[in-house]
């Protein structure tokens, strides 16, 4: 008898800790960490946006940043804009430039490809959980895990609280899109962190007027943010980037 209580002890121990899982490692960024929106087809705006950190394009022209009044330094290698506190980069501008931009689209296609597929492999169990709120996640507190949705990811009924620590790692991954309603926001509990939230979308990213947003965008199509929305995190897409007065801060830390 005692030999069968030990067995069934071990066997939950080990069930358990497949269910908890190994602690998740964050999304290596790479050189696309370098900046606040990266995108591959263009950075649009209605003034006045605000930008926190540089901007960049690649593998196409300045041409496709709009709506920013770019003035280009004597250098070549960048332009400024009053909307943005950093600099704007373009892949026709001068050497380095061009190839740091090569190289900051190539780490973002990695890093949405890496937090696309994790929590598949069951050689390294992860926290994961499958279409929690059937795709409604506001109203909700997510404690750290792998969160995967087969059906577009909604923020519609108030906020979504992510809670954990400053070293816990979030992940949103969807096949389809992500859409915030107007007026909703998204927040930090218990030492959770921007940088470690991090939302891998297949289709689109859309915030409505007044959204507030937290977290890295590693986005396969476009990202919409409307008229008065704000991001505390990084905006890095693979098609276009439409602003509408709004405002992104790559987090401080």
């Amino acid at each position: 008898m005692m030999k069968l209580n030990l067995f069934i002890l071990s066997a939950t121990a080990m069930v358990n800790a497949v269910v908890s899982g190994a602690p998740i490692d964050p999304i290596d960024l790479g050189t696309a960490g370098d900046f606040a929106i990266l995108s591959k087809s263009g950075i649009s705006t209605v003034p006045d946006s605000v930008i926190t950190g540089d901007i960049g394009v690649s593998p196409i022209a300045a041409t496709a940043i709009t709506g920013f009044t770019l003035t280009m330094d004597s250098s070549t290698e960048f332009s400024t804009s009053g909307q943005v506190s950093g600099h704007a980069m373009a892949a026709d501008y001068t050497s380095p430039t061009s190839t740091k931009l090569t190289t900051a689209v190539s780490d973002m296609e990695t890093a949405y490809t890496d937090a696309a597929g994790r929590g598949t492999s069951l050689s390294t169990p992860l926290v994961n959980y499958l279409n929690p709120g059937a795709g409604e996640i506001g109203g909700e507190t997510l404690k750290p895990g792998v969160y995967t949705f087969d059906r577009d990811v909604t923020i519609s009924n108030g906020a979504v609280t992510f809670d954990g620590l400053s070293t816990d790692i979030f992940i949103i991954q969807t096949s389809k899109s992500v859409k915030q309603a107007a007026d909703t926001s998204v927040t930090l509990t218990g030492g959770a962190l921007a940088k470690n939230i991090f939302w891998s979308v297949a289709e689109e990213f859309i915030m409505e007027d007044k959204a507030h947003m937290e977290g890295v965008l590693l986005v396969k199509t476009a990202v919409t943010m409307k008229t008065g929305s704000t991001m505390n995190g990084r905006v890095l897409a693979q098609t276009a980037v439409v602003l509408q007065v709004a405002t992104v801060a790559q987090p401080s830390a």
